[in-house]
């Protein structure tokens, strides 16, 4: 009996805080359809437009025909297959290091390989914003957990240096998904260097988006080889489902026998990882859907500072709107899809208390227009709310 539920539900009703889903009527692009409604959709993570691209959809077929629609078991069972492999080798090839294994998300690289390099005698230094795959990631590890100030060196140094453990890691986000700022990575490899510990950095909206060959922001900031596990997602700029880990070859044979999460689950199906392999083809054959990205983005960036956004910080497709309460939060993204603009509101525990937003981003496959149009819409509504932000 779960008569508790109901009331519960009430609770976060009240509060603005209760979530439903809602299906799109069919493909996921620059403009989707809900109930039979067209809609701008500006909140993917599909950020170079894969996702519904034709090559994807027939490496797809391809691999469901050759292969079958899954792989049957986990890979240390009988589920371990050839395009697992060439997966990982292609991956470990973007991003320059020994080896990769695959994992069923990102959630379960991060609280599967935590784990598996730390445990009570040990501690963990993450910053204060990073996603809550790793925030549980560090809970699941039983180390003591250390949450530094956001992006902040000197605290993070000043703790790595005073702090006695056995082992020490330092974890962040590389790209923060909501707030669109980035690590100070080469600092932070420097600390880790001078304090002998650990570097994890989570890639997942970095990987395909930033780099020279879009291997992501720690080649961006030239500090690839520094990092000791470099995680990433093939579900967003990839186009596809699924997350890897990339570093040493010890590495990756440690965790094949350590991380939970990939020795009891099913292996990712043969669709997913050939249409990752597609994906990473493009990447390097199409630097201009990056190019094309980051000039939206800063489009988008300077129409959002005009209308008095804080935008200082953000680097990556994704525009922290930033309205505080719930309800203006709820209701600004309401009058937005009345007007033809799918922009979901962001609230509470995804984001701290008093800071409910837009989570704004931008795709290589949106049109200028569809950025000015979104932009003259946000300014219309918070203008009927008087809700623009003070100068």
């Amino acid at each position: 009996m779960l008569p508790w539920i109901d009331s519960e539900l009430a609770a976060l009703e009240a509060k603005g805080l209760r979530r439903a889903l809602e299906p799109l009527d069919g493909a996921q692009g620059s403009v989707v359809s809900i109930a039979g409604r067209p809609l701008v959709n500006l909140c993917s993570n599909d950020y170079l437009g894969l996702a519904s691209d034709e090559r994807l959809v027939r490496a797809v077929h391809g691999a469901v025909v050759d292969q079958g629609a899954g792989a049957g078991a986990a890979r240390l069972v009988s589920g371990d297959l050839a395009v697992h492999g060439t997966l990982e080798r292609e991956l470990a090839r973007l991003k320059a290091t020994e080896a990769a294994l695959l994992f069923s998300s990102g959630y379960h690289a991060n609280t599967g390989v935590l784990p598996a390099l730390v445990d009570r005698q040990d501690a963990i230094f993450s910053d204060r914003l990073n996603h809550a795959s790793i925030l549980d990631g560090c809970r699941l590890s039983l180390a003591r957990v250390i949450r530094y100030p956001h992006c902040d060196i000197r605290a993070l140094s000043r703790l790595l240096s005073t702090t006695k453990s056995r082992r020490k890691l330092v974890v962040t986000d590389a790209v923060f998904g909501m707030d669109g700022d980035a690590a100070p990575l080469e600092a932070i490899a420097d600390a880790c260097e001078r304090n002998g510990a650990m570097l994890y950095v989570d890639e997942a909206h970095a990987t395909g988006v930033f780099g020279p060959t879009g291997a992501g922001w720690a080649e961006a900031q030239g500090v690839s080889g520094r990092v000791d596990v470099l995680m990433g997602t093939l579900g967003k700029a990839l186009g596809s489902f699924g997350a890897f880990v990339a570093g040493s070859r010890p590495l990756v044979d440690w965790l094949v026998c350590r991380a939970r999460t990939f020795i009891f689950t099913t292996a990712l199906p043969p669709a997913s990882c050939a249409a990752a392999i597609e994906a990473l083809r493009i990447v390097a054959a199409e630097p201009e859907r990056r190019v094309r990205l980051h000039a939206l983005g800063q489009r988008m960036k300077e129409g959002l500072s005009s209308l008095g956004f804080d935008m200082a910080r953000v680097v990556a497709p994704i525009f922290p709107v930033v309205l505080g309460e719930e309800a203006l939060a709820l209701e600004v993204s309401r009058r937005l899809r009345v007007r033809g603009y799918l922009s979901r509101a962001i609230r509470p525990p995804t984001v701290p208390a008093g800071t409910s937003r837009l989570r704004v981003s931008v795709t290589a496959r949106h049109a200028e227009e569809q950025v000015d149009g979104f932009l003259e819409a946000l300014a219309s509504v918070l203008r009927e709310l008087g809700a623009l932000p003070k100068s």
